[in-house]
């Protein structure tokens, strides 16, 4: 591959990082925290590919692939170019059902013995599905039981049963772990994946080793959402 189009690619690939940096996409694909080493990769690039291709017109000539040694095309390079169309052309969303549906409860979730805080005061507690599954799997102390609580996610169902799901992640999307919660009462009739508010109280004690500490969940409302700015939990 010449000179000139292995710059050409490098600044389209340095260009798609900051698109999804500043559009906010990248929260598709890593975490918020890591949003500043995106924007320094994609800077670094475009400014590589432009430093070589000014260095190149003052030279006066374009540098062929002989003087480089390169007697054949070096097709790994286009590989570059897979992840700069993906982003302009294709935009994949946001992981959901598949994975919940295919990972093994085994990774439900990563159940900590941390110290849990006291729940806060109110009719109806806003809770991250991190810390309802966690609290639902070692709080022996029953703090969730008879409190109001809203959760929010997308529905996904298995073997008949409807679930609210969320991922988490602690790096990137390759790592994500599925957290699942499963619904009774009145059950939301939407599609699967559509995200939804539901608010209602845990059933206590029903997480357990046997379903792979998944609670059920007594649903009193359900209302659906557009899916969040940042979909994965950390």
């Amino acid at each position: 591959m010449r000179r000139e189009t292995q710059n050409i690619l490098l600044v389209l690939l340095g260009g798609a990082l900051l698109k999804i940096s500043f559009s906010g996409l990248y929260l598709r694909y890593v975490q918020k925290g890591l949003l500043p080493l995106l924007i320094a990769a994609g800077t670094i690039m475009i400014g590589l590919a432009l430093f070589a291709i000014i260095r190149d017109i003052r030279r006066g000539k374009a540098v062929s692939d002989d003087e480089h040694g390169h007697s054949h095309s070096s097709r790994s390079t286009w590989l570059m170019l897979l992840p700069v169309l993906a982003v302009f052309l294709i935009s994949p969303p946001a992981l959901g059902g598949d994975v919940v549906s295919s990972a093994a409860d085994t990774n439900q979730t990563q159940r900590s013995r941390n110290l849990l805080g006291e729940l806060p005061a109110g009719d109806v507690i806003p809770l991250s599905m991190t810390e309802f599954v966690t609290r639902t799997a070692w709080d022996e102390s029953g703090t969730l039981d008879g409190r109001r609580v809203k959760l929010t996610g997308f529905l996904t169902r298995a073997d008949g049963d409807t679930f609210v799901a969320r991922l988490a992640i602690s790096c990137c999307a390759a790592d994500a772990r599925p957290l699942k919660v499963k619904l009774a009462g009145d059950v939301p009739s939407l599609p699967n994946e559509q995200w939804v508010e539901v608010t209602g109280q845990v059933v206590p004690k029903s997480a357990s080793e046997k379903n792979s500490w998944v609670p059920s969940f007594t649903v009193e409302s359900s209302t659906p959402v557009q899916e969040p700015a940042e979909p994965y939990e950390s």
